[in-house]
């Protein structure tokens, strides 16, 4: 997992892990989801990769578009 910029300050993301077609969220609880291209759409995988890397924005994109289209919860772990 890869530590999330958070350039706000403010966001619910701490980490990420991107590979192809899928995305991997961990929050500040310690949750991690998958998100894929099939439970939220290429579009959407790709846009939050993108914010993702860029540090911003991807705990809003979360919860305005995507918010319970995770493929699966991942076992809570802290980084």
């Amino acid at each position: 997992m890869q530590r999330y910029g958070n350039q706000s300050r403010e966001s619910g993301v701490v980490a990420y892990d991107i590979d192809a077609g899928q995305i991997i969220v961990q929050f500040r609880n310690g949750d991690r989801y998958l998100y894929t291209e099939d439970s939220a759409g290429a579009a959407n995988i790709a846009r939050m990769q993108a914010l993702a890397k860029a540090g911003r924005g991807l705990s809003s994109f979360i919860s305005q578009h995507v918010h319970d289209r995770y493929a699966r919860k991942i076992n809570s772990r802290r980084i």
